[in-house]
């Protein structure tokens, strides 16, 4: 994953590194719903029951589960980083320090997705060939990532990579929730277990960056 070997730096511009691990800890029966950064966006999407979510089925759960499933976990992710690149667009935002979190809470939700999600998502679903295709979207997204975090919020073409990644984000949270998404959700998974170990892995990488290790 590009990016985590600028993690350290990245993450001590954003904040205090005991926020960012309190923040990355689910709470029982709230999982994924502050599984991010330390700071909190404007209450739009962010918060709000899985059930009330943009897109999203209302039972993700396997029978007799009472946890969050991936599903939910993901799309919290989905709707986090929305409210992200709202508050960028809004006049006056410190545009530097959004972009950073922008970045750093793509390249966590990649991550998890790449080693954990999509794995076990080809492994059950029909039309594997959108896991192909969220992969390649994976690639392009990240190449624009890099960009940023390289510039500085004045860089002529900074602004601009920004609002394009928003695009090719947006583009590929709908097809996921709209057609990768309902397809694993009928095909039997656990989707509760997958969740947890999506959300531990989650946990597990921003305590790495908070604690400025090398994530690997």
């Amino acid at each position: 994953m590009i990016g985590f070997g600028r993690g350290r730096a990245l993450m001590a511009k954003l904040c205090h590194a005991e926020a960012i691990v309190s923040a990355a800890h689910p709470q029982p029966g709230t999982m994924g719903s502050e599984t991010g950064l330390n700071s909190q966006p404007e209450k739009t999407e962010i918060g709000m029951p899985a059930a009330n979510a943009p897109n999203e089925p209302k039972e993700h759960r396997t029978a007799g589960s009472t946890g969050s499933s991936a599903l939910d976990l993901l799309q919290q992710d989905h709707r986090e980083v929305e409210a992200y690149f709202k508050q960028y667009e809004e006049q006056g935002s410190d545009k530097e320090a959004l972009a950073l979190k922008i970045c750093l809470a793509l390249e966590v939700h990649a991550r998890i997705e790449e080693e954990i999600f999509y794995p076990a998502a080809r492994d059950v679903i029909q039309n594997r060939e959108l896991v192909t295709q969220a992969m390649v979207e994976h690639a392009s997204a990240k190449q624009l990532i890099a960009d940023i975090e390289s510039m500085e919020a004045g860089d002529e073409l900074h602004e601009a990579k920004v609002k394009v990644l928003a695009e090719q984000i947006r583009h590929h949270v709908e097809e996921e929730e709209t057609e990768l998404f309902p397809e694993i959700g009928e095909a039997g998974l656990d989707l509760e277990a997958l969740g947890q170990r999506l959300a531990k892995r989650k946990t597990e990488l921003f305590e790495q960056l908070a604690a400025g290790e090398d994530v690997e």
